[in-house]
């Protein structure tokens, strides 16, 4: 996969998470103060693409516009043309992956598949990367997997449908977002299930509720979870502790290779 001037291929990578909001689950992931800090350190921990954003898709969250992302994304523009690796930021609207676009940024992450209108274009228009996350509201299935197959199969279309290249494209099975936790598991221990669709996974799961405690107690289970998607052959894995997990890929990588 391509993502900016940067190919991704043959390993897993980490996708480091960095929050321009007041309010993501994770407190220690929001960098409303100190976002320059914050990307140095991702960096030197071994982020190979950050990914930044300006609103909380946790469980329950408050949905803001476009206009307020854009607002909030404003530290990222000061500094884009010094970050070293690519940079995704992670929206469902459309005017905000067009703004973000045409300012620097490589990929657009959007937890909807293209949802809205023009996303699919707009992205296409920038000759950019994109991940499409499976997602829906209530977490009724009348079998899981099938019916994850079928949204693919229609974000993917209309993806190549806009003229996204099929190289820049990525999908995400989006664990946490319309499904119960045993709905999750059963994600998690199908993943290879989605690699008929011939696009590079990434796996999201970082600390999320689904391994149960407090979100302090999570980081175990998060590495193992790291682990299982290296062997099961994820692309990448989008986390908050860049460190440990680029650790964990590397003690794996060293043990295959």
């Amino acid at each position: 996969m391509k993502i900016g001037d940067c190919v991704f291929d043959g390993s897993t990578y980490v996708m480091s998470i960095i929050n321009l909001t007041p309010d993501s689950f994770y407190d220690k992931s929001r960098a409303t103060d100190g976002f320059k800090s914050a990307v140095d350190k991702h960096i030197s921990d071994g982020a190979d693409i950050l990914d930044i954003g300006a609103q909380s898709t946790r469980p329950g969250y408050t949905e803001v516009g476009a206009d307020e992302e854009i607002k909030r994304l404003e530290p990222l523009w000061e500094i884009i043309d010094e970050i070293t690796v690519p940079v995704s930021v992670d929206t469902y609207w459309e005017k905000t992956a067009r703004y973000a676009l045409s300012h620097g940024a490589d990929m657009i992450n959007d937890v909807w598949g293209l949802k809205d209108n023009g996303m699919a274009e707009c992205i296409a228009d920038f000759d950019a990367a994109v991940c499409i996350m499976h997602n829906q509201t209530g977490t009724e299935y009348e079998s899981i997997l099938d019916d994850m197959d079928a949204y693919f199969e229609r974000a993917l279309n209309k993806a190549i449908k806009a003229g996204i290249d099929k190289d820049r494209i990525c999908i995400d099975v989006g664990i946490g977002f319309g499904k119960t936790r045993e709905q999750n598991f059963e994600v998690l221990d199908n993943l290879e299930h989605f690699h008929k669709f011939g696009y590079p996974m990434l796996l999201g799961t970082s600390r999320k509720s689904l391994y149960g405690g407090d979100i302090s107690s999570r980081l175990v289970p998060t590495l193992e979870t790291t682990a299982k998607a290296f062997m099961k052959g994820v692309r990448f894995v989008r986390v908050h502790d860049t460190y440990e997990n680029k650790k964990v890929l590397e003690e794996l990588g060293a043990k295959l290779y």
